[in-house]
């Protein structure tokens, strides 16, 4: 499977639809938020350190998508946070993820000494643990983080 990994300079000048609909469809609402977001400049994913990445399939098709920012719950500008992480479900399971997550953990080590996120299943809390991730109970609206 031919697969790239591009870094997104501007989100609304690609095609994402089919991604926002079948997250909204699993009954995920965090790539709905992610686009109102970006259009409304809440974030843009463009402070110091900050990047939006996708990962297309051989078709130029975005299948996974994952941001980067400075936590805004923190108040270290040296604690990163992964948002908006969403493979479709088509490609889970074939290692989409783990690249994604390799790109933008490699992307924060420049910029950041921690790297936290918030995941409410169960799914999701085993993927991040098997990557390094450990339970976070003492970093606010964080459930994960690593080291970098």
């Amino acid at each position: 499977m031919e697969l790239t990994v591009e870094k997104i300079e501007d989100l609304l000048a690609i095609e994402y639809s089919h991604l926002v609909l079948e997250s909204k469809e699993k009954g995920f609402r965090f790539l709905d938020r992610l686009v109102n977001d970006y259009k409304n400049g809440e974030n843009n994913f463009d402070k110091d350190g900050e990047s939006l990445f996708g990962v297309f399939n051989q078709h130029g098709t975005l299948i996974a998508l994952g941001g980067l920012n400075i936590d805004p719950f923190s108040g270290d500008e040296k604690v990163g946070r992964l948002r908006r992480f969403y493979v479709s479900d088509t490609y889970r399971r074939k290692g989409i993820g783990t690249l994604l997550l390799n790109t933008i953990v490699s992307e924060a080590k420049h910029y950041f000494n921690t790297l936290v996120l918030r995941t409410h299943t169960e799914e999701a809390a085993k993927f991040y643990k098997t990557y390094g991730f450990y339970k976070d109970e003492i970093r606010p609206n964080s459930t994960h983080y690593i080291n970098l």
